[in-house]
């Protein structure tokens, strides 16, 4: 298509073309996916609607919640691999459940108790320990809220809190169930065991010809060739593109003052803060110190707590107000400044310990300076080169085409397959840490115009040149393959062989250390763990495998890769005392309480969303979350 579309015949066939296409798409496509649906509903749960728009904001910023957690963005495809949009969906749907059935119900929240909800929610209080407006319009600012979104969803929050607080009012666990659940989790083992591997399993000669050719010939589908895919890429980076080294010392000196202070500790103080209604108060007050009164003494006087007058120690930039700020950095220590006029009140401000600040050098950063002014010219290459690339690739050049007539660097891998190796079995070379060209190559296909990864804050053109389907090898190409998985397996079949005779004879009331000694090996212990820690030294397999086993019985279990077995003995079980009025056993409770809950709300919702219909636009959901551009 893009080949065709290179001279002015060709475009003007394809406009033609493509003009066919968006009417059959408005006669039938359009009219398939809006069937029974309004054009912008994403869902309907009884008489509410779900708008594609209201699904994609809150889609995006539950996306971008989850991104902010993990430290990166998350993209939508990795999102749908775990099952995030479909989550989502879920929640979505149980909210506007709960939103139906507070409307059938009748119930309400006032104007006045959403604000006093608001007034009273630490996250938003100020310095003062008040509700500050501007902390809270910057709070959910980054929230992504308007103010009126912000109380509509609070509102609606709170009128689902009452059902799921009715609902699940006199709920609790049963001490039988926390009992129970104390006693599996704190149960406690202490295991002997011995570790078997291939000194235990013996001499294993070489296996014959036949052997080997039998053994092909029943695991050939483990020796199979994968497919293997040739690639060319070329990626360009802002710090590929950047070069540090020309950076001067004058640049990198401005960008220093502008760093100072992140590179440069700041000073703190210890600083406390007493606020009046008035400036007068706070003037007498201030002259009663003056006369002897110390500051400690004028707070209790006033019945404060030491919490609602310390600001800790902190930085100047760390107060919020700036009068206060400048205040409490300009006093000496020990000293109570004078009235001090602030945004919020009337304070006097005391400062305690100075810790002084300590001043950056230019010469310990000026190499990270020089990068990363270096990076931020290389983004405008980026841009430059991005749109040339583009151009070029529009004319119906390769990626190798595009890249040698721009002065890049290519890079053809000759075969990869979908794990990242070559045909050797060593990883592909080349290759960029965190770059998922060769994932991304087994997703398109010979002569397919692909779009570009955005990679490091750059771009990578890629094209899929050849692909070698997967075959089955013949023994001649594998020999010391299979005969290596071969022996391995002879291995962990002697093993299994002689820990299930082991198993045995434990069980007749022979002596682990008699076994021990019979085959080289020592007898280990593993005492007091739990069925969810980890045992030094211990696999986990053989931790579960333990707490399968009954007191004084003796059990059997693989190790690592097959050719490394186990053998144990229990030893001893313990379940310690429950204690139900320790801090463990009412966290425990609590956490049972939001199980149950849990569980009965979704009951609840489930049967709320049939009596009162559910139903979903899959295309349009598809559309939001991204899936259907790779469905096509």
């Amino acid at each position: 298509m893009r080949k065709a579309s290179s001279n002015w015949l060709g475009k003007t066939i394809m406009a033609v073309v493509m003009g066919v296409l968006i009417v059959s798409f408005g006669f039938w496509g359009i009219a398939d996916i809006f069937r029974g649906f309004g054009q912008s509903t994403l869902a309907k749960v009884g008489h509410t609607e779900i708008s594609v728009n209201e699904f994609r904001q809150i889609y995006t910023d539950r996306l971008q919640q989850v991104g902010r957690q993990f430290g990166r963005p998350l993209t939508t495809d990795q999102a749908r691999a775990f099952g995030f949009d479909r989550q989502v969906l879920q929640q979505t749907l149980m909210e506007a459940a709960l939103d139906e059935d507070a409307r059938r119900l009748g119930l309400g929240q006032s104007d006045a108790d959403i604000m006093g909800a608001i007034f009273a929610d630490p996250l938003f209080r100020g310095v003062g320990g008040g509700f500050d407006p501007q902390h809270f319009q910057g709070i959910i600012r980054q929230m992504g809220y308007t103010e009126p979104r912000y109380l509509a969803d609070r509102r609606k929050l709170a009128l689902r809190r009452q059902i799921v607080d009715t609902m699940s009012a006199g709920l609790e666990p049963s001490k039988t169930l926390i009992e129970a659940l104390s006693r599996f989790q704190n149960e406690q083992r202490s295991i002997e065991y011995i570790r078997l591997g291939t000194a235990q399993a013996g001499t294993i000669d070489p296996p014959s010809p036949e052997t080997l050719a039998g053994y092909f010939d029943e695991h050939k589908a483990q020796f199979r060739a994968p497919e293997y895919r040739k690639i060319s890429f070329v990626l360009i980076t802002p710090e590929d593109l950047g070069k540090w080294s020309e950076v001067s010392d004058e640049d990198a000196k401005k960008l220093f003052e502008q760093r100072r202070d992140r590179y440069g500790t700041p000073e703190k103080r210890q600083v406390s803060q007493m606020t009046f209604p008035s400036v007068e108060e706070a003037q007498a007050a201030r002259n009663r110190i003056a006369s002897g009164l110390s500051f400690e003494d004028l707070a209790k006087e006033r019945n404060l707590n030491p919490a609602d007058v310390d600001l800790g120690l902190v930085t100047k930039s760390g107060i919020l107000d700036p009068a206060i700020a400048d205040a409490a950095f300009s006093l000496p220590s020990g000293e109570v400044s004078q009235p001090v006029q602030g945004k919020f009140a009337v304070a006097l401000v005391k400062t305690g310990t100075i810790q002084p600040g300590i001043e950056p050098s230019y010469e310990n950063v000026a190499q990270e300076l020089k990068r990363d002014i270096a990076i931020e010219r290389g983004r405008a290459q980026v841009a430059t080169l991005r749109d040339k690339m583009e151009d070029e690739r529009g004319g119906g050049a390769s990626v190798i085409e595009a890249a040698q007539k721009l002065g890049l660097s290519p890079v053809t891998i000759e075969a990869v397959d979908r794990s990242g190796l070559i045909p050797g079995g060593q990883p592909v070379k080349g290759v960029p840490v965190g770059l998922n060209v060769v994932s991304q190559a087994f997703s398109s296909d010979v002569g397919v115009d692909n779009d570009p990864i955005q990679y490091k804050g750059g771009y990578v053109w890629y094209d899929v040149l050849g692909i070698t389907p997967p075959r089955d090898r013949t023994l001649e190409e594998i020999k010391d393959q299979v005969e290596a998985r071969w022996r391995e397996d002879e291995i962990a079949n002697r093993l299994r062989t002689k820990t299930t005779d082991m198993v045995q004879k434990l069980g007749q009331g022979g002596k682990l250390a008699d076994e021990a000694a019979s085959l080289g090996a020592k007898v280990e212990t593993a005492n007091g763990y739990k069925r969810e820690g980890t045992v030094p030294g211990v696999p986990e397999g053989l931790v579960t495998a333990s707490f399968r086993t009954a007191k004084d019985a003796a059990g059997q279990t693989p190790g690592t890769g097959g050719t490394e077995w186990f053998v144990f003995r229990v030893t001893d079980v313990s379940a310690p005392a429950v204690d139900l009025a320790s801090s463990e056993m009412k966290n425990l409770k609590d956490t049972l309480q939001r199980s149950l809950t849990e569980e009965q709300l979704t009951q609840y919702v489930a049967k709320l969303e049939k009596n009162i219909g559910t139903s979903i636009n899959e295309v349009a959901f598809a559309q939001v979350t991204g899936a259907s551009g790779n469905e096509q």
